[in-house]
């Protein structure tokens, strides 16, 4: 238990719960928790939405594929953070994208309906998750809206320039959480195109790259 309340305590979502509430807390959620291996599908397109779930270890990807089969990057999520609740808050029931384990990972899977749902008995715990599931998805509805400004830019140029103020958080040096085809996917764009733009870029004295670690120079 201690282990999990460590990795989760990060997360938003139980801002403000301390350890000796934490398994009260996990059972008044009738919280259950399940491991995935590397490529293990988490949720298939087109499955039911029946919870959310929040990573205690490892990391997650989530994928889109449209009617001719072409693969979209939507995000990848590591420890702490969560999936699911636009979707089950939304009331979909049916998911609409691909979600697989991108190492072998851990999950801890939420009925949903428990966390806006009074308890049979009063639970101390309500309130305060409520207030930070809607903190939560508020600063989930901003990154969706960001990932929205880059995808209206015209250019390779203008997307990439956007993707890395998104993940530099004012840093000069920092990493990105896809590979170049991954990039490319959740770019929205091809990834040759991608990759040589890349290099004109580093050619222009505007950026050096690793793999997938970034300086960039504005």
């Amino acid at each position: 238990m201690k282990r999990i309340y460590e990795a989760l305590q990060k997360s938003d979502v139980f801002v403000g719960i301390a350890y000796e509430d934490f398994e009260s807390v996990l059972q008044c959620l009738s919280a259950r928790t399940a491991c995935y291996q590397k490529g293990e599908i988490i949720m298939l397109n087109g499955d039911d939405v029946t919870s959310v779930g929040m990573i205690v270890s490892g990391s997650i990807k989530i994928v889109k594929e449209d009617e001719r089969g072409n693969i979209s990057m939507l995000t990848e999520l590591s420890e702490s953070e969560m999936y699911g609740e636009i979707l089950t808050f939304a009331e979909i029931e049916h998911s609409p994208v691909t979600i697989y384990a991108a190492k072998d990972t851990e999950i801890l899977h939420i009925d949903h309906h428990k966390i806006i749902s009074p308890c049979a008995t009063p639970c101390p715990f309500h309130a305060k998750l409520i207030e930070n599931m809607l903190r939560h998805i508020a600063r989930r509805n901003f990154m969706l809206n960001r990932k929205i400004e880059i995808l209206s830019k015209r250019t390779t140029k203008e997307k990439l320039l956007c993707f890395f103020d998104l993940y530099s958080h004012g840093s000069g040096t920092f990493t990105v959480p896809f590979n170049r085809e991954e990039m490319a996917q959740y770019l929205c764009v091809d990834r040759s195109a991608m990759s040589n733009e890349l290099c004109k870029m580093r050619d222009e004295g505007l950026l050096r790259f690793q793999k997938n670690q970034f300086e960039v120079f504005y």
